[in-house]
């Protein structure tokens, strides 16, 4: 599994302006697309989702868990998060989002400056 890239999402990104929210947040869809390829620490997360306080990040974790989107396994030195089968569910829903963020771009960033 490769490591999940600092520029995943970049600062300017269409998920932080879609109108839509998936879970609890509008990070969620984010945390989902970086579980997409496996099992994930804590820290590896971090890396794409750096502009997330950690606080965020780990309410975010704990409501796609408690919402079935995602299990928590926890080992004696460490603990990982993975998408559940109702999580990767919404992988494909999420790709569809993120397409027609992509081609409304100019428009959602119009009615946030108006």
């Amino acid at each position: 599994m490769q490591a999940l890239r600092a520029d995943m999402f970049e600062e300017i990104c269409p998920s932080s302006v879609l109108p839509f929210r998936i879970g609890a947040d509008k990070w969620a869809g984010m945390v989902l697309r970086c579980l997409e390829d496996g099992p994930r620490r804590y820290s590896e997360l971090r890396v794409p989702l750096a502009r997330i306080s950690p606080k965020m990040l780990t309410q975010s974790l704990r409501a796609l868990e408690r919402d079935g989107f995602v299990a928590r396994t926890a080992y004696e030195r460490r603990v990982s998060y993975e998408l559940t089968a109702l999580g990767r569910s919404l992988l494909e829903p999420i790709r569809g989002l993120c397409e027609w963020a992509e081609e409304h771009w100019d428009e959602l960033l119009d009615a946030r400056e108006s």
